[in-house]
């Protein structure tokens, strides 16, 4: 992975309020109401996956206080959609301070899916659920089939298999590797945001 060996190169798009609270405050945290406003009715799923993934990487990776909702960063600058006016910003982070996964997993927790550990019991899963007249959206959206619920929670933690060997330098997948960050610092600022040149 690109970085010093104790930290990892990433990149994120932002918008000019949170460039702007760390050029203010020397760091910036994300909150559950900025995602609850961004999404609008969408909001539920998302807040669903976002849940799960707080208090799973907050038993990974000290929480700062302030911090609520993480951040999103990616390994590959082309993996980064910069639409909406948002900017594009180049961090240098400490290897503790990232969570490290593959974004098609993510991808899977944000469409409540069940994350299996391969597609075969995905498909299996799927199978199971057809037969029942049931949707993973439906089971994690109510609260009327909490087995159910609790099986492919379970299953989201599968989330956080490769991070371990991803810090390690093991060239587990090719591309697509997302972080997870609680904060974005001044100081891990490279390129982007009109930081650089400014001592970040």
């Amino acid at each position: 992975m690109a970085g010093t060996g104790h930290t990892i190169t990433l990149y994120t798009a932002q918008a000019d309020p949170v460039a702007e609270a760390i050029r203010r405050d020397g760091t910036c945290f994300s909150k559950e109401a900025y995602v609850r406003k961004k999404y609008g009715e969408s909001a539920p799923i998302f807040v669903t996956a976002y849940s799960f993934f707080v208090g799973e990487a907050a038993k990974r990776m000290e929480r700062p206080e302030g911090a609520e909702y993480p951040y999103w960063a990616f390994h590959d600058s082309y993996n980064v959609d910069p639409s909406g006016g948002y900017g594009m910003l180049k961090l240098e982070v400490p290897l503790d301070q990232v969570l490290l996964f593959d974004v098609r997993d993510w991808n899977r927790i944000l469409c409540l899916k069940y994350l299996g550990e391969t597609e075969e019991e995905e498909r299996e899963i799927q199978n199971q659920l057809a037969e029942q007249g049931l949707t993973e959206t439906k089971i994690m959206l109510t609260n009327f089939y909490p087995e159910w619920k609790m099986r492919i929670r379970e299953s989201w933690k599968r989330l956080f298999r490769l991070n371990e060997k991803l810090k390690a330098g093991q060239d587990v997948t090719k591309n697509g590797i997302q972080a997870g960050l609680w904060q974005i610092r001044r100081e891990w600022i490279t390129e982007g945001g009109g930081f650089h040149g400014e001592g970040a």
